[in-house]
């Protein structure tokens, strides 16, 4: 297994494991994720890595930022897709982001149609049925692993 599909994987597992069981994502992850995709880019590309980790970081931040800034996401989201941007750099980080915004489409709807129909069956529910919040790192993992995948 390559380098950066493992350090991937036990980080997005990770950072699943943590969002959906207390909905936060410790800032190790994040930072392990950033010091991997430091590690991986540098010893595939020397010096130039350095660039591209750094590149991928400011363009995993960026494209999640507007989203925290309304309220849409957590900070720990922004921080993980950060970290991972490291681990892909700018070019594949625009492919996971597409992945993940997808993912998430998909995975909040599920969520909002399961508690639609809880909240249907309830018949008391008070809140609507609605969710106040959803775990964003398996969109976020998931969109990663995907951006992996060799292509061609």
């Amino acid at each position: 297994m390559r380098l950066d599909v493992a350090i991937a994987v036990t980080l997005g597992l990770a950072a699943v494991v943590t969002d959906l069981r207390s909905r936060t994502i410790p800032n190790w992850i994040p930072v392990a994720a950033l010091a991997g995709g430091l590690l991986c880019q540098v010893l595939a590309s020397g010096w130039r890595g350095v660039w591209e980790a750094a590149m991928g970081t400011a363009a995993g931040f960026g494209v999640f930022l507007l989203f925290y800034v309304l309220g849409g996401m957590g900070g720990g989201d922004v921080k993980l897709m950060a970290g991972f941007g490291a681990l892909l750099g700018a070019g594949r980080l625009l492919e996971a982001a597409l992945w993940t915004a997808g993912l998430g489409g998909l995975m909040a709807l599920g969520v909002l149609g399961f508690h639609w129909v809880r909240a249907r069956w309830r018949r008391g529910d008070q809140d609507g049925g609605r969710p106040r919040t959803i775990p964003y790192a398996p969109a976020i993992a998931a969109g990663v692993w995907l951006a992996l995948i060799p292509k061609g």
